[in-house]
């Protein structure tokens, strides 16, 4: 077996065990509320594991436990300065889920019961108080409401079945040496998928499907190993982020999520992937009203924002200096040109920028127009445009657009169009795009190549002459000539295949006939 079909394995096995797990949840609650106390469990196991590991090397040569250093007022204080400045937090010794699950197997004889794991979570944030990382922990667990009657109606039927989520959690291997895949960070995104999967609507709150990401984080560092930052200003889970560290080393990660809970996930997912709370500054807030990081230039922007959603328009962003040169403000029932013109404004003269947009962006008219046109004809930030299939995305069926941008454009004198709306794997539910898919579409980008009803390199007088226009079939040819048919041809066939049949009916008359005698 190669490493990839054994990884491939270790895959299936451990998302097959993490399923179960989630339908022991299932009956009592829909997936967009279940997700929260799996996440968060799996939350509590990694961080509970990194405090003890890092606490029991930081103590093996003074041969003592942690347990029994914490006991002791001096280790105690040295651990915890230490740990706190490393990690950000502390899980004291009572609380770590490697004791929970002692507790546990003990049956009836333990002392587990649900308040203990939520004086843990308490535990946890009131040790960041004052330090550094307390802005990064505060409220993580917010969503994890171990009171809620929906898990029982008494403590021990709520002890009994948090009980049994953790049992299934420790089932899985996270620091196996012989398992080759990021285990947690692949639990994580599986679980992450498979709710957003189940939830309908309410995904696209928190996820971008990974063919997708791929796509967006191969565009912003192409030709790159390291880049010096990344934003997301709808930022989800933080998926997107991370996947473009996969594609480069990434120094510092930015986000801004206006939804609490999903602003909880992305901090849950960053440290979960091994980020440390020094290296992102993700924040709650609305980007577009409240804009956490306005100051600031990225190296890189990947973003998948709501599409044409509402937002204030209010005229006070008329002097804001985001919008302020366009003339004209997008639509109150249509941001999309609005987070455009945000994400423009934080690119670095160096940067790229991504965006997945709904195919409206390309040609409506009144004031998204005056901005499109101004950012083609007097910026020329706009480098291509790339249509991809309908019905790839959780919780909408319409196709969309990825908006690649750069403020100092090597081919300054075309724009790439890409149409990959028809190359695409159906699924029962959603369609995908395959491997060779993604780097057909990728590759394209990367060598600006003019390919026969796929892609072409329009001059900036064509886009002009179509009045800036960016709809794809315009500069993209996909038509398909009809076949002409031959109907004479086909009626003589017809003719020729009637005579085939009464021969063979004659033959079986005969065939029959001399079988009587």
């Amino acid at each position: 077996m190669t490493t990839s079909e054994r990884q491939r394995q270790q895959q299936a096995e451990l998302h097959k065990k993490l399923w179960a797990m989630a339908n022991d949840l299932r009956g009592q609650m829909d997936a967009s509320e279940f997700k929260d106390y799996i996440l968060g469990l799996i939350f509590y196991r990694y961080l509970s594991e990194k405090v003890e590991a890092r606490a029991n090397a930081l103590l093996k040569e003074d041969n003592i436990s942690f347990a029994e250093a914490w006991k002791n007022e001096e280790y105690r204080e040295d651990l915890a300065e230490y740990l706190i400045d490393e990690l950000g937090y502390v899980v004291e010794p009572q609380f770590l889920f490697s004791q929970f699950l002692k507790e546990i197997e003990k049956g009836a004889n333990g002392i587990f019961d649900v308040e203990m794991l939520q004086n843990g979570v308490k535990a946890i944030e009131s040790s960041t108080l004052g330090s550094r990382s307390q802005e990064d922990f505060q409220n993580l667990f917010d969503d994890m409401d171990l009171t809620s009657s929906r898990l029982g109606r008494t403590v021990k039927d709520r002890t009994s079945l948090i009980s049994k989520v953790i049992v299934n959690i420790a089932e899985i291997p996270f620091l196996q040496d012989d398992v080759e895949i990021d285990i947690l960070g692949d639990a994580y995104e599986y679980m992450i998928s498979q709710f957003a999967a189940n939830a309908g609507k309410k995904a696209g709150e928190f996820y971008t499907p990974q063919q997708v990401s791929r796509i967006l984080a191969k565009i912003v560092t192409a030709d790159k190993t390291e880049i010096r930052d990344v934003y997301d200003g709808a930022c989800g889970s933080g998926s997107l982020l991370l996947r473009v560290g996969r594609e480069a080393k990434v120094h510092k990660y930015y986000g801004q999520e206006k939804v609490s809970t999903t602003y909880n996930l992305a901090r849950m997912n960053m440290l979960l992937h091994d980020v440390p709370y020094q290296r992102f500054d993700i924040q709650n807030a609305d980007t577009l009203e409240e804009p956490q990081h306005l100051e600031q230039r990225f190296e890189a922007i990947v973003v998948n924002p709501p599409y044409s959603a509402k937002w204030s328009a209010d005229d006070r962003f008329k002097e804001d200096e985001r919008f302020s040169a366009y003339a004209k403000l997008a639509p109150k029932s249509k941001a999309d040109f609005a987070f455009i013109q945000h994400f423009i404004h934080q690119l670095d003269d160096n940067g790229t920028m991504a965006v997945v947009l709904p195919h409206g962006v390309l040609f409506r008219g009144a004031a998204e127009a005056t901005i499109r046109r101004y950012l083609i004809e007097e910026k020329n930030y706009l480098d291509a445009v790339i249509g991809l299939p309908a019905n790839i995305f959780y919780g909408t069926s319409i196709p969309t657009c990825i908006l690649v941008f750069k403020k100092c454009r090597n081919h300054n004198e075309n724009v790439l169009f890409i149409d990959a709306s028809n190359e695409f794997e159906k699924g029962k539910n959603q369609n995908h795009l395959s491997d060779q898919q993604i780097e057909k579409i990728i590759t394209t980008f990367l060598k600006r190549e003019v390919k026969d009803k796929y892609s072409y390199a329009a001059s900036l007088d064509e886009i002009r002459k179509n009045e800036f226009n960016l709809n794809i079939p315009r500069y993209v040819d996909t038509f398909e000539e009809e076949v002409l048919i031959d109907l004479s041809a086909i009626t003589n066939r017809l003719k020729e295949i009637d005579e085939e049949i009464k021969e063979i009916d004659l033959e079986l008359d005969k065939y029959f006939k001399d079988l009587e005698v």
